[in-house]
């Protein structure tokens, strides 16, 4: 077997293509929780706490000199990306936690009996009919 016509069989079975059409939507969906944690959550956050921007809090570890810039620890930075990571984690979870509920209502509630077949249809009216008569 060729190399290429392995490397296409590889490449279009349906897990391989599940998992890219998977990473896609998890790289939108990453981009709409940041955007609210960003743009909807940090806003009020902050005036909470008072307008604190942890991404300013810095140690520098070696001034500026005219050839390099000075060394920090961005501490504030790490700090920020934790927050925003639980805040994340905290939303997604309750997304999870809705549809998990969603599908335990519709998993307890019984499905409908199936139509019958038209063969059994005709069968229940020939035995209504045997019924009828003396």
């Amino acid at each position: 077997m060729s190399m290429m016509k392995e490397f296409k069989e590889f490449a279009v079975k349906g897990n391989v293509v599940d998992m890219a059409v998977g990473i896609i939507i998890g790289v939108a969906f990453g981009k709409i929780v940041s955007s609210f944690v960003a743009d909807v959550v940090m806003p009020p956050l902050g005036m909470l706490v008072g307008g604190i921007d942890f991404s300013n809090l810095a140690i520098t570890l070696r001034a500026a000199t005219e050839g390099a810039e000075a060394v920090t620890l961005r501490y504030g930075m790490f700090i920020q990306a934790v927050f925003d990571f639980v805040i994340v984690a905290f939303a997604v979870f309750l997304v999870v936690k809705a549809l998990n509920s969603r599908r335990k209502k519709e998993a307890e509630t019984p499905a409908a009996p199936p139509a019958p077949s038209a063969q059994e249809q005709l069968l229940m009216e020939i035995r209504d009919l045997l019924k009828q008569k003396p």
